[in-house]
């Protein structure tokens, strides 16, 4: 899909809603019409307009005027101009209309601290973006339980730890990960490093106290026995263990009963094993080097050694996955009865073998997608489950979102956290991003360590002292 920009330069936005109607092409933008379909996007003054053309021809135009001159405001017209110009001609259904932001709950909470009404809220949000009734509800009723979750949460911190190795790259991947088979022999340096940073940086949450702690990835239990039992150790020997301490143990092939044992006794509390589906020929196709059945052995394991609270992710709109798919995931995780399920809908992200190969697939049209999202809510809430949190990412297929669901009281307050950016959280490792909050100016403030495995270990001083600089005077808050 071609597309011409006219008197801006907002791609991303652009793009975001392109992908809502193309969601498996590649985006180019041109200098003119040319052959082929192609939009033009142009915003003047208080203006903004969209023409679509199809070999040449003009087959559909809108024209869309701003009430203000705000970034925001404009910034909204031209997605309504490009929307409803495209949807003259294609007539694809968009339950959250124009919105692409990726915190939507945010925003209603955003809302409610300057005084707005619920009525007030669903009213701005159906008129001017046009989200449907289903997910302006889904918007609120999330909103609801973070806010039960953040409130006075800024008096605290939370605690990411991060561990960038993975057996293997899956085929949707995007995140900052390292095939173990090329960076075995770092790891033991890399551990050394990240435990440097957590014993120079543990200062910075002195008198603060600490809600969760959240060890990420990549796929932290990648770690061997020895490495990990390192880590864990220093952990408890730097920070206060809080009541909510989770490792994302989240690809099976990498887990064993020895490890969940050192899981269990350093007092992890919530274990994110994850199956992103329970389909053989999917796992195959994307990468995950675990079968079903080695998932479903490695979370009795888990039970057996009395992890109380596992979490499970799934992906929807997997290459060449449908409503049968979904359902046999579903009805699989049912009869598990995980404490939480976090339901993702797939994206296309750039850095992705997905997006390199996505001529090579099919992929799941919004309908289509829809209806799936609609079974695993239909599921969860069967198994008693109720949405607690949700973000949404560009680049989504079918512009949707990712849920999490949980059972009563087993909300994650780090997943939470971060969505509603009330508290600060103190990130390390490789491509970590610490956050502060600056309370008085609202405003959250980050610092970013070296993405690189190899950049990270080489350069640790220079990182330690990075967030030195940065933190010194904000934590504790």
């Amino acid at each position: 899909m071609n597309y011409v920009l006219k008197g801006h330069n907002m791609v991303d936005d652009v793009v975001s809603m392109l992908m809502m109607f193309y969601p498996n092409e590649k985006y180019v933008q041109v200098d003119s019409v040319c052959e082929d379909r192609v939009l033009v996007s142009e915003i003047s003054e208080l203006s903004a307009r969209a023409f679509l053309y199809k070999d040449g021809v003009l087959i559909s135009s809108k024209e869309c005027v701003a009430e203000n001159k705000s970034q925001r405001e404009i910034k909204r017209v031209l997605g309504l101009s490009i929307a409803r110009c495209i949807n003259e001609k294609l007539n694809i259904p968009l339950p959250w209309g124009i919105l692409t932001g990726v915190r939507p709950a945010k925003l209603v909470s955003e809302a409610w601290e300057k005084g707005e009404s619920t009525e007030s809220i669903r009213k701005t949000f159906k008129e001017k973006y046009f989200v449907s009734d289903e997910k302006l509800e889904l918007m609120i009723r999330v909103a609801n339980e973070e806010k039960k979750i953040v409130e006075n949460g800024y008096k605290k911190a939370g605690l990411y730890i991060g561990i960038p190795f993975c057996p293997t790259r899956c085929l949707y991947c995007s995140f900052t990960s390292y095939p173990l088979k090329q960076y075995n022999d770092r790891v033991d340096r890399y551990v050394d490093a990240l435990i440097k940073e957590m014993e120079s940086s543990k200062k910075f949450l002195d008198g603060i106290e600490i809600e969760s702690i959240y060890i990420g990835g990549g796929t932290p239990t990648s770690l061997n026995e020895r490495q990990l039992e390192k880590l864990l150790n220093s952990v408890e020997k730097n920070f206060k263990i809080p009541l909510e301490y989770t490792v994302e143990a989240g690809r099976p092939d990498t887990i064993n009963e020895e490890k969940l044992k050192i899981l269990k006794d350093h007092n992890v509390s919530r274990l994110s094993i994850n199956p992103q589906t329970l389909n053989e020929k999917t796992l195959k196709l994307i990468g995950r080097e675990h079968s079903v059945d080695m998932f479903l052995n490695v979370y009795e394991l888990a039970r057996k050694v009395g992890h109380k609270h596992i979490n499970t992710d799934i992906i929807l709109g997997l290459p060449e996955e449908g409503e049968k798919e979904v359902i046999a995931t579903m009805e699989g995780l049912e009869k598990l009865s995980p404490e939480s399920i976090t339901v993702h809908t797939l994206a296309v992200k750039r850095a992705s073998r997905l997006k390199e190969t996505l001529e090579n697939y099919s992929m799941t049209e919004a309908e289509k997608m829809d209806k799936l999202i609609n079974i695993s809510r239909e599921y969860t809430e069967k198994m008693d489950m109720l949405p607690y949190y949700m973000y949404r990412q560009k680049n989504m297929v079918g512009n949707f979102e990712n849920v999490g669901y949980c059972k009563e009281n087993c909300q994650c307050i780090y997943n939470v956290a971060i969505m509603e950016e009330k508290q600060s959280i103190l990130a390390l490792g490789a491509g970590a991003s610490t956050k502060l909050l600056l309370r008085e100016k609202n405003q959250i403030e980050r610092v970013f360590n070296v993405k690189s495995v190899d950049d990270y270990i080489n350069r640790i001083d220079e990182m330690i002292e990075r967030k030195n600089s940065a933190i010194k005077g904000v934590l504790p808050v």
